[in-house]
């Protein structure tokens, strides 16, 4: 007789338990953002658990922002914001080596159709925000840091006027990776400061005409700029994100 051949059963710990029954409900619409729990009080008695099992499992609910804490110790439902979950996917894509090229791969395809879309949804208070972001970056050309924070929201404005959420949160990982690469083209190549500021400077222009197609094409050719701009610095495209995009992932405010 053929041996019949079984999975062992993995045996959650009960705070996993107390986490998962929670999620369930939240994302079965059960229990709606900004509604409340109650107190770990109320939980340890409803799950019939001590207190720090119902702790451990809040605690992993508060980290992916499915929880929050107000008034009196009580617990909350809440969206997870797009720059909590953003960075816990690029820290992964950090861990599992992805290479400069990969993510560039993504950003020549998530770029360009994130532009094309906010050239025909923009509205009037992002292309200010977005002209206030260029007058700003033309008077920081010499501020390195700073260049690289405005250039993260310049890109950060296109994608909120894209009006797609998904987008959203397919590029805000990229984004997050972007950052120190953008600060050391800077400090690298005496140019790179002026054609970022003449790139979005264009860009505008195009969002403010509504030119999807002028709006594009130069989305993909900043893209590659930034792409000329990493080979100038010497980074191996086909080499692992570097230790410093980790270090600067870990000293955000929104690390978990």
């Amino acid at each position: 007789m053929k041996k019949q051949k079984f999975e062992k059963l993995e045996i959650l710990p009960a705070y996993r338990q107390v986490a998962d029954a929670i999620e369930q409900q939240i994302m079965e619409g059960l229990i709606k953002p900004e509604e409340p729990i109650g107190t770990e009080a109320d939980l340890v008695e409803q799950f019939g658990v001590n207190r720090s099992t119902v702790r451990e499992g809040i605690r992993l609910l508060e980290q992916s922002g499915m929880l929050r804490r107000g008034e009196k110790r009580r617990l909350y439902v809440s969206l997870p914001g797009y720059d909590k979950l953003a960075t816990r996917i690029s820290r992964s894509l950090v861990l599992h080596k992805v290479t400069f090229r990969e993510l560039v791969e993504s950003l020549e395809i998530l770029e360009p159709k994130t532009i094309e879309l906010a050239a025909k949804h923009i509205t009037d208070d992002q292309l200010d925000r977005l002209e206030r972001n260029v007058r700003e970056t033309e008077e920081k050309l010499n501020d390195k840091n700073e260049l690289a924070r405005l250039d993260t929201e310049f890109h950060s404005i296109i994608a909120e006027a894209a009006q797609n959420r998904v987008f959203i949160l397919a590029r805000e990982p990229s984004g997050l990776l972007i950052y120190p690469a953008t600060q050391y083209i800077f400090e690298t190549v005496p140019e790179a400061p002026s054609r970022l500021l003449e790139a979005h400077k264009i860009m505008l222009d195009a969002l403010r005409k509504h030119d999807v197609v002028e709006a594009k094409s130069w989305m993909y050719k900043h893209v590659r700029d930034f792409v000329k701009g990493l080979i100038r610095t010497g980074v191996d495209l086909d080499g692992p994100i570097a230790k410093p995009h980790l270090e600067h992932l870990f000293s955000l405010d929104t690390y978990l």
